[in-house]
């Protein structure tokens, strides 16, 4: 059982919740977020509904759920989530696209690479100042050198930034860089990182792992949610299996039987699923008929120079082709693509 209390409950309305449920035998985990208060419950639910939670000061909902992830999945909130990222949506009314550098590496790349991905009809932009890597010689980022640069381009052509953290030390510093948080597909059971994004305030982009069942991504995303963040979007890049013919194997059927069981928003990222250039429109395509909220995807001015994947970043014309393929598709299913230059008017 869920008890989430109102934005002007008080530390008395908790304390009583909490006394109510200890009285009665049972264990109370209260999780504070930045937005709201959520009490866990955990014990006799049959004796818990018996004890009138909902008429209790300060009780905005009561919610008994059946399923192991309690605050992301769909008997929590039955109608699908919408997160907003400095004011772009990303949900079920909507095809998102973010782009970008999957490494910064110079402000002149990040730029080019920022212009491109706008001019394709980018809303959001990535780009990685924190590289964690599978060998420890190849490029690992620039830290909080790349956070800079981003914020600079950012203040240059308006496009959040959403980028990774890898370290729960390192949360809170780049918090104040970014507009959006990504946990990667090597930090998606960083349990105590998971956390400590949740209490940051942002939203947050959760990769799934590549060895990961839906529902291990699904406890994880509930480990950001349990800390009072539920501005999550889960994100499909790929996952490890015997095939050596693609970098990963794109699970596509992720995307709905997740939608079945959550109600946050759900994205693909092709460029790190494929591995090549050629792989990333036919597999973005794929993302938005089967139903993907958005797709993230690798972009660079000049892929032969990358210090990161350059082999999947598209260039110029590629973006041109997924700019039409976006707008195509989304128009076909009834959606819409926001727009940079709508929502900088507004």
């Amino acid at each position: 059982m869920v008890i989430v209390l109102a934005a002007d409950a008080t530390e008395s309305d908790v304390e009583a919740i909490v006394d109510r449920v200890v009285n009665a035998g049972g264990e109370a985990f209260v999780s504070r977020g930045v937005s709201r208060v959520i009490v866990g419950l955990v014990g006799d639910v049959d004796r818990f509904e018996t004890l009138n939670f909902g008429a209790m000061p300060g009780v905005h909902s009561v919610t008994r759920i059946s399923a192991k992830y309690k605050l992301v999945s769909l008997e929590h909130r039955q109608e699908r989530s919408t997160v907003y990222v400095r004011g772009v949506p990303i949900g079920p009314d909507t095809v998102t696209l973010i782009a970008g550098p999957c490494a910064v590496e110079t402000p002149e790349q990040t730029l080019e690479a920022a212009r491109m991905a706008q001019a394709a009809g980018a809303t959001l932009l990535r780009g990685g100042a924190f590289k964690p890597r599978s060998s420890p010689y190849a490029f690992q980022g620039l830290g909080e050198l790349g956070l800079r640069i981003l914020a600079d381009v950012r203040d240059e052509t308006g496009l959040p930034v959403v980028t990774e953290v890898v370290s729960a030390q390192d949360v809170e510093m780049v918090a104040r860089y970014a507009d959006m948080l990504q946990i990667g597909t090597r930090n998606m059971q960083n349990f105590g990182l998971l956390q400590a994004v949740g209490e940051a305030g942002k939203p947050v982009l959760l990769k799934r792992g590549m060895s990961a069942s839906i529902e291990e991504w699904l406890m994880a995303a509930e480990y950001v949610a349990q800390r009072g963040n539920l501005d999550i979007v889960l994100c499909e890049r790929g996952i490890r299996t015997f095939e050596t013919a693609t970098r990963n194997t794109l699970d596509i059927s992720a995307v709905p039987v997740v939608q079945g069981l959550s109600h946050l928003p759900v994205m693909i990222d092709p460029s790190h699923s494929g591995g090549r250039r050629d792989l990333v429109l036919p597999l973005s395509r794929a993302a938005i008929a089967v139903g993907a909220d958005g797709v993230l995807v690798d972009v660079h001015p000049h892929p032969e120079q990358a210090l990161c994947d350059g082999p999947q970043a598209l260039v110029a014309d590629d973006l041109r082709i997924l700019q039409r393929s976006l707008e195509d598709l989304a128009g076909v299913l009834g959606r819409g693509v926001p727009s940079w230059r709508s929502r900088r008017a507004a």
